[in-house]
């Protein structure tokens, strides 16, 4: 079994034991974003931990807190991703927001009716431990595979992700279904199981990260490896102004930066806003499991079209495809249109955004990964602070959140727009060159190789 498993991991391209540990963190953290994110805590949300509330105003201040929580993580990650940089301490500050995401879901299940701002306090927080340790997961990449990796590897993450993630889902569908078959009064009972349940597997799932995967060396050695908020705030600025340097990695940075402001909305609100459309709880998450199993081979099968095409091409489909789901959004009625949005997004979300990390991780310099990562994430945390408040916004103004939703085609337009100017050679050539004047190992940390650092 444990032989079948490796031989299938390497035809999706993880081909040696690092590579392997590191995508099985997209399994791991992907149980916090389908459960907590996607699915069940919104039910939860809606149906006990809001009650007492006008369904406008729950639905207002869980977008607030959302955003909230992801405005936190772009204010921190920059600069806890330089003092990485710095310390050689990635894995560090990824174990850190592990901690804080696992802690913060073991208190949701504490929380019951009525307990709004309890659940949003915790909701929060744990957004930012799972938002804060992808930022440090995202990082390590650029360490551990060679540029023609980089691709596959991504889209192999995300599929493992959709994988684990269902595959905990379709557990607590049951769950939640039948809680009787498991000596629970009610579904309110269930889901504060299930919140228990991503704790654990969360966890349990990210120690092969910790073991297998050695801690990259530091940027800085000598005298300068005093470390201080200082010299790490200069450093940062150093390099907001190399991105100059970086014009590429910068215009793909503002593509994602609009793109993903529609990705992250539709990821975040299309529970709540099935909800408001009166769809059933077991057609929500039927057809958010739908998303989840259609995304396992969509994923890869975008990886292996970058091969083919060009990553950025493929990308350019995924936002095509973007375009109809929105309409499909704003015109959707019934549960039979929100499975037909389900299939439409597992087809792209996936490739969309593991697309967008490995072409991005080909721009930057390997001796600053952590660092430009931290940016990567301000630009992706902003979209996603931006899409919830417009999205709150709308539905304070007109009453409902159909009009919000076609706001989505100008990012998905725009986003396109820009993507199509990005030079996907050019960005690659100006990150080896800035890593052959920093001196930096062309290695990666591949199996029986040094880990890369200043020579």
């Amino acid at each position: 079994m444990r032989a079948a498993w490796h031989a299938l991991l390497s035809r999706m391209g993880l081909t040696r034991p690092e590579l392997r540990a590191w995508a099985m963190y997209d399994w791991a953290n992907s149980a916090y974003v389908t459960t907590i994110i996607a699915v069940v805590f919104p039910l939860y949300y809606a149906s006990v931990v809001s009650d007492g509330l006008p369904r406008e105003v729950a639905t207002s201040r869980y977008a607030t807190a959302t955003a909230v929580a992801l405005g936190s993580v772009a204010v921190l990650s920059p600069v806890l991703g330089a003092l990485s940089d710095r310390a050689g301490r990635i894995k560090q500050m990824l174990g850190l927001f592990l901690g804080l995401g696992v802690l913060t879901t073991v208190g949701l299940a504490t929380v019951g009716r009525g307990d709004w701002a309890w659940g949003l306090v915790l909701f929060g927080l744990g957004n930012v431990g799972v938002a804060g340790s992808i930022v440090f997961a995202d990082a390590l990449l650029r360490h551990i595979a060679r540029d023609e990796e980089l691709d596959r590897v991504s889209t192999a993450g995300y599929a493992l992700g959709y994988l684990g993630g269902g595959l905990l889902l379709a557990a607590q569908l049951v769950l939640l279904l039948q809680p009787r078959w498991f000596g629970l009064p009610d579904a309110a009972a269930a889901s504060r199981v299930a919140f228990l349940s991503v704790a654990v597997w969360w966890a349990a799932f990210s120690v092969p990260l910790f073991r297998r995967i050695p801690e990259p060396k530091p940027l800085v050695n000598g005298r300068d490896h005093r470390l201080s908020l200082r010299g790490t705030f200069q450093q940062l600025m150093e390099t907001a102004k190399g991105l100059r340097q970086h014009r590429q990695a910068m215009l793909l940075l503002v593509a994602y930066l609009l793109y993903s402001d529609g990705i992250g909305t539709i990821i975040r609100l299309s529970t709540l806003y099935g909800t408001e459309l009166g769809i059933s709880r077991g057609a929500l998450i039927g057809a958010l499991l739908l998303t989840q199993t259609v995304g396992v081979p969509c994923a890869v099968l975008f990886g292996k079209g970058a091969a083919r095409v060009g990553a950025k091409r493929a990308l350019m489909l995924a936002l095509a495809v973007y375009v109809g789901v929105t309409f499909l959004g704003y015109f959707m009625h019934t549960a039979a249109h929100f499975f037909a949005l389900a299939l439409l997004v597992g087809m792209v979300q996936g490739g969309s955004q593991a697309l967008s990390r490995s072409l991005y991780a080909q721009m930057v310099p390997r001796d600053r990964a952590a660092e430009f990562f931290g940016i990567f994430s301000v630009f992706e945390k902003v979209t996603a602070v931006a899409g919830p408040l417009v999205f709150a916004a709308a539905v304070e103004l007109t009453g409902s959140s159909r009009q919000g939703v076609l706001s989505l085609l100008f990012f998905f337009g725009a986003g396109a727009a820009v993507l199509w100017r990005v030079d996907v050679e050019a960005g690659r050539r100006a990150a080896r060159e800035a890593e052959a004047r920093a001196g930096w190992s062309e290695a990666p940390l591949a199996a029986g190789v040094p880990p890369g650092g200043p020579a």
